[in-house]
């Protein structure tokens, strides 16, 4: 793929995700979403620029702050909306909600809300590739945020993915806090991941993760490695949520972050970063017809889970029997 045409992809990724977070926060407060909701405005670079070096056969698995992984994958936004609608024609039936996505057409194979869920189950489906025939193989991709790093399977799952040689890449999202609590009040001062992750004989990576040319520059590399050798790997990704921890509004007057530091890093946005790189290739009036275009299928997909009907009794009764 050209420069260019890359550049164009990548805005179009990190457009599309902004606007439907956006949309979600701002219909939330309507009450017909009744599930939490944990968005990714501000983060939307690693998932872009990651999922844009994976195949459709390659398997993504992610945690509670799910939407961007989704959608950058290529899931299927009206199921996604759907489902956070609590609709029958979400992609769990609308019996999962927002921390459940899934799509496995897509290669999204789960998303889990317990912090550090996703690693050894995502482990699991990264050991299933090696028995398969070689032209069936995978790659497995696990998104986690950096609290996951402080749960004991975290440091298991490292080791036994260095043991088994797993095709796996471990993308830890850093947006520095775990709730209202920030890293250093979590961690001691010198604690660095990638470290940790070394001295399992694991390469390991610690770059900007809003820039979403980098993101895929460095996926790229370490994505490569991973298909030739059948090693894991890990990248750490240094990014921001910029509304609430759980939520759709802006929580900066509850003072758990220092003051100006959610001003510094809304300037630090990814999309405006890429918005000016494509900016100088496209003509504005090309960009705006994209950007419309995607607004429709947004408001599309929305409208369609509105419209669409809620499971009945006789649906919440269909895996009833698996736990008799």
């Amino acid at each position: 793929m050209e420069k260019k045409t890359l550049i164009l992809e990548l805005f179009k990724k990190i457009y599309r995700i902004r606007r439907v977070e956006n949309k979600i926060a701002s219909n939330y407060s309507e009450w017909d979403m009744r599930c939490p909701i944990h968005l990714s405005i501000g983060q939307e670079a690693v998932a872009a620029g990651v999922c844009q070096n994976l195949k459709k056969i390659d398997k993504i698995i992610s945690s509670h702050r799910c939407h961007a992984h989704y959608l950058a994958k290529g899931g299927n936004l009206k199921s996604m909306i759907a489902e956070i609608y609590g609709k029958k024609t979400g992609c769990a039936e609308g019996m999962g909600g927002s921390m459940h996505l899934q799509d496995q057409k897509a290669g999204i194979m789960m998303s889990i809300p317990i912090v550090g869920s996703p690693i050894p189950i995502g482990a699991g489906i990264a050991l299933k590739s090696l028995h398969l025939k070689k032209n069936q193989r995978y790659l497995t991709v696990i998104f986690f945020g950096e609290g996951a790093t402080e749960e004991g399977i975290f440091h298991e799952t490292i080791n036994f993915a260095a043991l088994n040689n797993l095709p796996i890449l471990f993308v830890c999202e850093n947006n520095y806090y775990s709730v209202y609590t920030h890293l250093r009040e979590r961690q001691p001062n010198k604690r660095k991941v990638k470290d940790i992750i070394k001295a399992h004989g694991l390469k390991a990576y610690q770059t900007d993760g809003n820039d979403v040319l980098n993101v895929f520059n460095i996926s790229r590399k370490v994505i490569k490695e991973i298909k030739r050798t059948s090693k894991p790997s890990f990248i750490e990704f240094n990014t921001y949520r910029w509304l609430e921890h759980c939520g759709p509004f802006w929580d900066d007057n509850l003072n758990y972050r220092n003051k100006g530091e959610l001003k510094k890093w809304i300037k630090n946005c990814p999309l405006e970063k890429i918005k000016k790189k494509v900016g100088k290739i496209f003509k504005k009036e090309f960009l705006d017809g994209i950007e419309m275009s995607i607004d429709a299928e947004v408001n599309s997909a929305f409208e369609f889970a509105k419209a669409s009907a809620y499971p009945t009794s006789k649906d919440l009764k269909k895996y009833y029997s698996y736990y008799k």
